[in-house]
């Protein structure tokens, strides 16, 4: 019981005497679940948790954090359950045990810099409660504190993956001290021998540096104690991986880094930042371009401090840090100050108020920093407001924007993926293609050959690349189909000077081009397909008068096959609804293309007649798609009418699209329908079907 009285008695200096008894609780929980198991070294399990709880207690982290730590591990190596730990311990402190679970299981498959970083990000938008991550980061710190009795090669994947995704975590978070240890911890154990040489050149000039670093300290703290400032100056060496990390991105040797001296300046008030500032300045010279100010504007993280590099005696650069003791601990424990300031552990006066001034300036939050979980959605949303992260089948890590769908995921896969997506799974289930995705999820694409982009993905797909390649494929799309209908009716409009498309010559075309000022025939051709230039007009150009021969009659009254409902430039008239086996015409309408109607439609009378604007169509045998239709159905009121009208239309193999019901007496009602048929025939049986219900009074298809 040794190792928990030094927690408990850590504990007792900023926690309620029942807070710590809670902890004490889930100790005695977490000992019982862990006895008998050892970790590698040897040691009994629990002296892991215990250590975590040690770490976070350092940082005065509130005591569900704490109680969470003590059982991260029970659920994942033990035979305690979520539920349990609810029943015992409370919800709160069962979802981050089990949110670190989760977090624990996600596998690192890529080394690559890019996967490394949005794992980072998934890691942080997956976590509902941001302390289960400063929970898994203090696992992770005492993890890499331990490395030692593990293999070579487990050392330095955990060394690696602690560089490329743990480090910039804490980073991210604020959470300097950590970060450091991180990266000091990993540099030893990834790279030993570069560890060991730089570590040993530091220790050689820092004899020759000592002096001029007290002097320099020395000077700048005497300065700002004379204007009367409460100040703390210290001196900052570089780390070891940061020496090395610039080394290396900037090409610079060791000695060009090491001359760089390092300070900072802790003051009382913000104010004084400023004034501790202006003083320097005149001390030393400052270097232009080098100032910044992060207390006006904070960085993402939540860091402030007054950044400016000088050039002191001897022409020496010296970086200087400049801010307040809250902005020291808010740099060094990050997302944690919040729970070191609401301990009390600073003077009770304004403690609330400084951890609110900080998340104010850092996240724009209206609220009081009062409630944690309230603060902790904040945060979280702050960090990532607009990012998701989700799994390829093969565990990559693909970043979408937040109301992503699976089609997005489809096209940030591979652009023919999303051309050719037909159907997704998603988490093992067939999901709608539309569905917006979240955090986590696992994606599986299903494609199929010949597919094509639907126009009505445009309704939900939210990612610019998305919207591009189904922008640019349906126009290409659009060229194709126009051309190809601008042959069929030109061929038409040939037919009626006896000539055909086949027929006409190169110099003829030339001449047409001239005389319309266009560039290619092709571009004519998709002009007649879009109803923006007439066949017959062009055709008149092509075939002069002295080389007209008598009417092809045949080829002049054949009909254009209609084979589908998708096409992009032949359009289906809304006003008479036309399908399969009706009888239909079409009119050229300009930029629109082809508008198919029923050849009865009172749209088409005044055109009927004219064949240059009046064309006879044909249904193609093959068609297969199912076509809109409107109906009307009287029917006397009856309770579960319009449920008992809605089963006998899909038990026939038909989708209501559209439903309204309008009174027309008091006993009679008029429904609305807009149904998708296949043909007339399976209209036909439909109403027939609706026709024999007792309350139906009369059915009929709109017509116009």
């Amino acid at each position: 019981m040794q190792a928990i009285d030094a927690l408990r008695h850590k504990l007792s200096s900023y926690l309620t005497p029942s807070q710590v008894r809670k902890v004490t609780r889930a100790y005695e929980f977490a000992e019982r679940c862990h006895e008998g198991q050892e970790r590698q070294s040897g040691e009994p399990y629990i002296t892991h948790p215990l250590a975590v709880a040690h770490i976070l207690a350092d940082m005065y982290m509130d005591h569900e954090s704490l109680m969470a730590a003590l059982l991260h591990d029970v659920i994942e190596d033990t035979g305690a359950t979520k539920l349990q730990l609810s029943w015992r311990f409370g919800t709160t402190v069962a979802s981050m045990v089990d949110g670190v679970s989760k977090l624990t299981e996600i596998e690192f498959t890529s080394k690559a810099e890019q996967q490394a970083e949005n794992f980072q990000k998934m890691t942080l938008a997956m976590a509902r409660d941001i302390r289960v991550v400063i929970v898994k980061l203090a696992d992770r710190l005492h993890n890499m504190r331990t490395l030692g009795v593990l293999g070579p090669e487990k050392r330095r994947r955990i060394a690696r993956e602690t560089l490329e995704i743990y480090a910039p975590i804490a980073q991210r978070l604020g959470m300097n001290d950590m970060r450091v240890e991180f990266e000091e911890l990993g540099f030893a154990t990834l790279y030993p021998i570069r560890y060991r040489r730089v570590r040993e050149a530091i220790k050689a000039i820092r004899g020759h540096r000592k002096e001029l670093v007290a002097e320099i300290q020395h000077t700048i703290e005497t300065r700002l104690k004379k204007e009367g400032l409460k100040v703390t100056v210290t001196g900052r060496e570089k780390h070891l991986w940061s020496i090395y990390q610039k080394m290396k991105t900037k090409r610079r040797s060791f000695k060009q880094i090491m001359d760089v001296f390092a300070f900072r300046i802790v003051v009382d008030r913000v104010d004084s930042c400023y004034r501790a500032l202006g003083i320097i300045h005149n001390l030393y010279k400052p270097v232009p371009g080098e100032f910044k100010d992060y207390i006006a504007i904070p960085k993402v993280n939540g860091y402030q401090s007054l950044h400016t590099v000088l050039l002191g005696m001897h022409g020496v650069p010296i970086e200087v840090q400049i801010r307040t003791e809250e902005m020291d601990a808010m740099a060094n424990y990050g997302i944690a100050a919040h729970w070191l300031y609401k301990s009390g552990k600073t003077e009770a006066e304004g403690s609330h108020g400084r951890a609110n001034r900080w998340i104010k300036g850092l996240l724009d939050l209206q609220q009081q920093a009062g409630n944690s979980l309230e603060f902790i959605d904040h945060v979280k949303t702050d960090l990532f407001p607009d990012e998701i992260y989700v799994f390829t089948p093969k565990g990559q890590i693909v970043e979408l924007p937040a109301e992503a769908t699976a089609v997005d995921f489809a096209y940030a896969v591979h652009t023919k993926v999303g051309d050719t997506c037909v159907a997704c799974q998603i988490n093992g289930r067939l999901a709608s293609l539309s569905q917006v995705l979240h955090s986590g999820d696992k994606i599986r694409i299903i494609t199929a050959p010949g597919a094509q982009p639907n126009p009505a993905w445009l309704n939900f797909i939210t990612t610019a690349k998305a919207r591009s390649a189904v922008r640019h494929f349906l126009k290409h799309q659009q060229h194709e189909e126009s051309v190809d209908l601008g042959k069929r009716l030109l061929d038409r409009a040939l037919a009626s000077f006896g000539s055909s498309y086949r027929e006409i010559s190169k110099s003829q075309i030339k001449k047409m081009l001239k005389e319309t000022g266009t560039d290619d025939f092709e571009t004519v051709l998709q002009q007649i397909g879009l109803g923006s230039r007439m066949a017959y007009a062009v055709a008149n150009l092509l075939v002069p008068e002295d080389k007209r021969k008598p009417a092809n009659t045949a080829a002049v009254d054949s009909p254009i096959l209609i084979d589908s409902y998708d096409g992009l430039v032949i359009r289906y008239a809304r006003c008479c609804h036309p399908i399969p086996g009706d009888p239909i015409n079409g009119h050229l309408s300009p930029g629109r293309g082809l508008v198919v109607h029923r050849a009865t439609c009172k749209n088409i009378t005044e055109i009927r007649g004219n064949p240059e604007k009046c064309i006879s169509l044909h249904w193609s045998q093959a068609i297969k798609d199912d076509f809109p239709v409107e109906l009307k159905v009287e029917i006397a009121e009856e309770r579960g009418i319009i449920a008992m009208l809605a089963n006998r239309i899909t038990d026939q193999d038909a989708n209501i699209d559209h439903i309204a019901v309008s009174e027309r007496d008091a006993h009679t009602s008029i429904v609305s329908l807009v149904l998708k048929v296949h043909h007339r025939s399976h209209l036909a049986e439909i109403m027939r079907r609706i026709r024999s219900l007792k309350s139906v009074q009369r059915v009929h298809r709109v017509r116009s």
